[in-house]
């Protein structure tokens, strides 16, 4: 079952190559009027079809709501949504049942489900299944945006190029705004063409590169969130792990936060104009759970895409015997660009829920 949260609950449903897509939201408050211009920026930044660093499958993304809109204003009843796949060749993944890409869901699946999965595009597993994602997370930032709370995220890292950070203190509302509305999300945009490139030399060698992106939440109240199992991180973190071809997520410092000495780690207090607030943000702002009011900031980590053009060792579950696997199709060199606004649709379901 493809569920996510608690207060509000989302599922996703279809197949890469099915007749469509679609999710069902539950919980959405009534009365809300939607900005559909905005719900259509969002899904084009995340479609195929457009850009060298992405698959050349071209897919208008058109998501359909069904139910829980009237007039363009919420009703309160679930919101589903369907959005048609129209540019499928399935006969590229006959192969790949019996012999499964090497770092997919393909083996694992065909273990699950004794062979019955759905193989044409990854099925139920592919990167295609976050186009629904993108429409709830669009919609739902809508309404914490008249709360005050703005969502933006950027491409962190490709093949080794990095790009600038957020400043993890303060974070000004127009570059947010500015991130937020673009396909190739950078904070210095001089880095967008040596990323591209090193996107480009894989794809010519037959290969594929992983990347980060980091995402900012800011304007979150302090108190949202709760200790062990009810943690604004955890629940985060498992929004984001939702999205296909991610392995890793850390939280302000992260990792290198093992590296460093407490009071290096520390994040002190001060009151500025009457309010607490910290001097560093190693934190994340996010402690014992529970936000503190500094920005929210995490990063998650993608893996290269597993369909590449080279050959590789597989094996053959049909005959018991070791193989040899060239996949074909049409697949991204490169998912972080495109994966840039599911993270921050990931982040707006799951602050969400915890408002």
């Amino acid at each position: 079952m493809s569920f996510f949260g608690e207060k509000i609950k989302l599922t996703v449903f279809g197949e890469s190559h099915g007749e469509a897509i679609g999710a069902v939201l539950y919980g959405v408050p009534a009365g809300f009027e939607i900005d559909n211009d905005e719900i259509l920026l969002q899904m084009a930044r995340r479609a195929p079809g457009k850009d060298k660093t992405a698959t050349s499958r071209l897919e208008k993304d058109f998501p359909v709501i069904k139910s829980g809109v009237l007039n363009g204003v919420t009703t309160g009843a679930p919101i589903a949504v369907v959005i048609e796949n129209t540019n499928t060749r399935s006969g590229d993944y006959s192969n790949l049942l019996t012999t499964p890409r090497p770092a997919h869901s393909d083996y694992t699946a065909y273990v699950k489900y004794g062979g019955h999965n759905d193989i044409r595009g990854g099925g139920h597993f592919s990167g295609r299944l976050t186009a629904p994602i993108v429409f709830a997370g669009a919609l739902l930032r809508q309404i914490l945006a008249k709360r005050g709370i703005k969502i933006a995220a950027h491409i962190a890292s490709i093949g080794g190029v990095s790009d600038e950070s957020f400043n993890p203190v303060s974070i000004d509302d127009a570059l947010l705004d500015r991130l937020s509305g673009e396909s190739f999300a950078l904070i210095d945009r001089e880095r967008e063409e040596p990323m591209r490139a090193a996107v480009e030399a894989a794809r010519l060698d037959g290969d594929s590169v992983g990347g980060i992106v980091e995402c900012a939440v800011t304007g979150m109240p302090v108190g949202v969130g709760g200790p062990l199992f009810d943690g604004i991180e955890g629940r985060i973190a498992q929004a984001v792990f939702g999205i296909p071809a991610v392995k890793g997520v850390e939280f302000g410092l992260g990792f290198r936060c093992a590296d460093v000495r407490g009071s290096e780690n520390n994040d002190a207090f001060e009151y500025v104009g009457g309010k607490v607030v910290t001097k560093t943000n190693n934190a994340g702002g996010v402690l014992g759970g529970i936000s503190d009011g500094m920005p929210i900031i995490f990063r998650a980590a993608f893996k290269p895409t597993p369909s590449i053009a080279r050959e590789q060792d597989t094996v053959d579950l049909s005959g018991g015997s070791n193989s040899k696997l060239t996949v074909k199709g049409r697949h991204d060199p490169c998912v972080v660009p495109r994966a840039v606004s599911v993270v921050e649709a990931a982040a707006a379901i799951a602050v969400f829920d915890l408002m």
